[in-house]
């Protein structure tokens, strides 16, 4: 069974996981929201002002803190106490427990480690405090960073979904992978 106790603060070794805030936006500008290549591989736009990352706050990512369903995550580096990312359950199905995990993370902390840090935490929080049976992480065939991440999370490769979203001026498709709770 589900139980959607909403994004609550994660500890690993080398970064907190929290809730946004508004003190979070310059460092998301310096590392990742408004980089162009880093939210094109996100599938997201890019937000290059303060007063553009306020709005995206204002009108999804901190109003949805007040539903317990909700779970999206600043990653903040302790060292720096910057907001180098995010990670989040964007799609939740309760009635078969599965959740899917989309993340970020700025290129300045790439191939540090800590997509692998972050993905295997909100992986841990999705078993042990939701409750979920089933989780799914899906990339771009051609995102090899973000393969070696999912599959040194444990996730297994079930398939590819040929042209399955239209970008700009072509089509992509996604990989995807999954864990489930007994191989966790």
């Amino acid at each position: 069974m589900i139980t959607h106790v909403g994004t609550q603060t994660i500890e690993t070794e080398r970064l907190i996981l929290r809730r946004f805030e508004y003190s979070d936006i310059d460092s998301m500008i310096r590392n990742w929201i408004a980089d162009e290549r880093t939210q094109y591989d996100y599938g997201e736009p890019c937000y290059p002002t303060p007063e553009d990352v306020r709005d995206l706050f204002d009108t999804k990512y901190i109003v949805s803190y007040a539903k317990d369903d909700y779970y999206r995550w600043a990653v903040i580096e302790k060292g720096s106490n910057e907001c180098i990312g995010q990670i989040a359950y964007f799609s939740m199905d309760t009635n078969n427990r599965h959740g899917e995990i989309e993340y970020v993370i700025g290129p300045a902390f790439q191939g540090k480690g800590y997509a692998t840090e972050m993905t295997r935490a909100v992986i841990a929080f999705g078993f042990e405090k939701i409750g979920l049976h089933r989780i799914e992480i899906d990339c771009r065939p051609e995102n090899e960073a973000s393969r070696r991440v999912i599959e040194k999370c444990g996730l297994k490769f079930e398939g590819e979904f040929r042209d399955f979203f239209w970008r700009k001026d072509h089509y992509e498709g996604r990989c995807v992978f999954s864990i489930l709770k007994e191989e966790w």
